[in-house]
C-alpha cells in the first residue's frame, strides 16, 4: 500500500506532464492522484482583461485536460483565493496530502506557507519540491557561505556544482501517470478565466507542453549559432521558449539536458542566459528587499525625474530614437521584446529621460508574456546601475549606436515604426538631421531629449 490513499498535486508554475518533481513524487506515494489548478483571484486582481499571461495559462490548462483524458483522468480546475480554496478542495477531494512545487516570489511564499499551516493543522501532509530551477536559495553559495551577488562567480560554482553530480541533478522525473484517478471520480465542472471576464488576446508563442517541445526541438537547428545571431533583433536567432519557462510548461532540467546533448559555442551561450535566470530567481529569494527597492539601497535616494509627458511617449514608442521606440511598439503590439532591446529600452527610460527603473518594470509587467518578477527586476536593477552585478552608472548605452550596430540595415525599425521605412540604411537610425531630409520624417516624433547631454547629467545623478 501507498502511504497516502489519495493526493493532491497543486499544479502552478509548472504546467506540465513530463519531467515534473511534485507530480512525480505524489505518484510514488500515492494510490491515486488528483492534480489541480487554481485560478487564483488574489494574482487577478487589477489584471487587464487582456491579460496576454492569462491567456496563456488557459491555453496551458486546456492542452492539460485534453492530455489527461487522453490517460483516463482530468484536470480539475477551482477558482478562489488559495488560503480558503486549496484546503477546501483538499477536503472535499478527501485527499490526505498535498504536493507542490517551490515558488520564489516574496508574496508566494507566505501563500504556501499559509496554505500549509492551514493544511498540517488539519492532518493533511503536505510536501513541497524543487522543480523551478536546476539549483535554488542556498544551494550555490560562495566561500563565505554566504549567497552570491555577482553573476561571474555564481555561474562558475553553478557549473562545477552541476559536474560534480550531473546525473542526480538533471534527473528525468517521469511521474507514473497511471497513478492519476479516474476522470468519473471526479464530477466537479471546471473553472474558466472567461468567468471572471477575461479574453483572449495574441500570444507571440503557443501554449502547453507539445508546443514547448516542438520549439526546443527547432532550436536545435539554431543553437549553433546562438552566440552570433542572438543581438539581431530582425534574425530570428533565439530561442522563444521564454513564456514555457516562465509557466514551467518546459523543465528546467530538460533544458540543461538540450544543451549537453547539442553542445556548441551556441549551446554555451545560451547555458549561461539559462543561468542567469536561475542566478535572479536566487536573489529574489534571499535578497526579497529587490522586490520594492534597489540592491544597493544607497541607490534608493536617487532623484528621478517625474515627467509624465516623456514616461508616457517611451510607453507608446514615441521617444524619437528609432529602435526604442521599435522596441516599445513590439512589446505593446506582441508581448515580446527582444532582449538586447530590454536593456537599450531600460537603458533609455533611466539613463536617458531619467526615470525611476520601478516605473519601466511595472510597465513591462504588464505587457510581458514572459513576464516573471525575478528576471523582470533583475534585469531592470542591472540597466539602471542599482542591482547586484550592476552595469556601472557610468557606462550609458547609445541607442543609436546600438540600432547602428545591432539593426544595421534597419530591418527591425522599418517592421515597427512603418513612418521611417523609406529611409536608407544609413538615415534610418537618426532621422532628424542631414541625408536627403532638413527636419524629421512627417508623421514621426522629434526627439524627447539630447543623449549626449543626458547621459552627463545621469551620471551626475549617480555621483551626487
Amino acid at each position: 500500500m501507498k502511504p497516502f490513499q489519495r493526493s493532491v498535486v497543486w499544479l502552478r508554475r509548472d504546467l506540465r506532464l513530463s519531467d515534473h518533481r511534485a507530480l512525480f513524487e505524489a505518484c510514488a506515494a500515492s494510490e491515486e492522484v488528483v492534480p489541480v489548478f487554481l485560478i487564483d483571484e488574489d494574482i487577478l486582481d487589477g489584471l487587464a482583461k487582456d491579460n496576454r499571461q492569462v491567456h496563456f495559462i488557459q491555453g496551458c490548462l486546456d492542452e492539460l485536460d485534453e492530455r489527461l483524458k487522453e490517460r483516463g483522468s482530468r484536470l480539475l480546475v477551482i477558482r478562489g483565493r488559495p488560503k480558503e480554496a486549496i484546503p477546501a478542495v483538499v477536503s472535499r477531494l478527501g485527499a490526505n496530502a498535498l504536493f507542490f512545487n517551490h515558488d520564489y516570489e516574496p508574496a508566494a511564499k507566505l501563500r504556501d506557507q499559509a496554505v500549509s499551516k492551514t493544511l498540517r493543522a488539519g492532518g493533511v501532509t503536505v510536501q513541497s519540491f524543487k522543480d523551478q530551477v536546476v539549483f535554488e536559495s542556498r544551494e550555490i553559495l560562495g566561500g563565505s557561505g554566504d549567497p552570491y551577488k555577482v553573476f561571474t562567480p555564481y555561474s562558475k560554482n553553478w557549473l562545477k556544482t552541476l559536474e560534480s553530480a550531473k546525473d542526480a541533478h538533471l534527473r528525468d522525473y517521469r511521474p507514473d501517470l497511471k497513478r492519476l484517478v479516474p476522470a468519473e471520480k471526479i464530477r466537479e465542472k471546471n473553472a474558466r478565466f472567461s468567468e471572471l471576464g477575461f479574453v483572449e488576446s495574441f500570444l507571440f508563442v503557443s501554449p502547453g507542453e507539445v508546443a514547448a517541445k516542438s520549439l526546443l526541438k527547432g532550436f536545435s537547428k539554431k543553437i549553433g549559432a546562438y552566440h552570433e545571431q542572438r543581438d539581431f533583433p530582425a534574425i530570428e536567432g533565439t530561442s522563444r521558449l521564454s513564456p514555457h519557462f516562465r509557466f514551467g510548461t518546459l523543465s528546467p532540467r530538460e533544458a540543461v539536458r538540450f544543451c549537453h546533448e547539442h553542445f556548441s559555442p551556441g549551446t554555451k551561450v545560451w547555458l549561461n542566459e539559462l543561468i542567469w535566470r536561475e542566478f535572479y530567481q536566487m536573489i529574489l529569494d534571499q535578497y526579497p528587499h529587490v522586490e520594492k527597492g534597489a540592491f544597493k539601497p544607497e541607490f534608493d535616494r536617487l532623484k528621478w525625474s517625474s515627467n509624465r509627458s516623456h514616461f508616457e511617449a517611451w510607453c507608446e514608442g514615441r521617444t524619437g530614437y528609432p529602435i526604442v521606440d521599435a522596441a516599445m511598439r513590439q512589446l505593446n503590439q506582441t508581448g515580446f521584446m527582444h532582449n538586447r532591446l530590454r536593456m537599450v529600452a531600460a537603458m533609455f527610460l533611466t539613463k536617458d529621460l531619467l526615470i525611476d527603473w520601478r516605473e519601466g518594470e511595472r510597465y513591462f509587467a504588464t505587457q510581458l508574456l514572459d513576464h516573471e518578477l525575478a528576471a523582470n527586476n533583475g534585469g531592470w536593477q542591472w540597466s539602471a546601475s542599482t542591482g547586484c552585478d550592476a552595469q556601472p552608472y557610468f557606462r550609458v548605452m547609445n541607442p543609436i549606436s546600438q540600432s547602428e550596430r545591432f539593426d544595421p540595415e534597419g530591418e527591425f525599425i522599418r517592421k515597427y515604426v512603418p513612418e521611417l521605412k523609406g529611409l536608407d540604411s544609413k538615415r534610418i537610425h537618426w532621422p532628424h538631421e542631414g541625408g536627403l531630409f532638413s527636419s524629421t520624417p512627417a508623421g514621426y516624433p522629434e526627439p524627447l531629449v539630447d543623449h549626449k547631454t543626458q547621459r552627463l547629467k545621469a551620471i551626475a545623478m549617480f555621483k551626487k
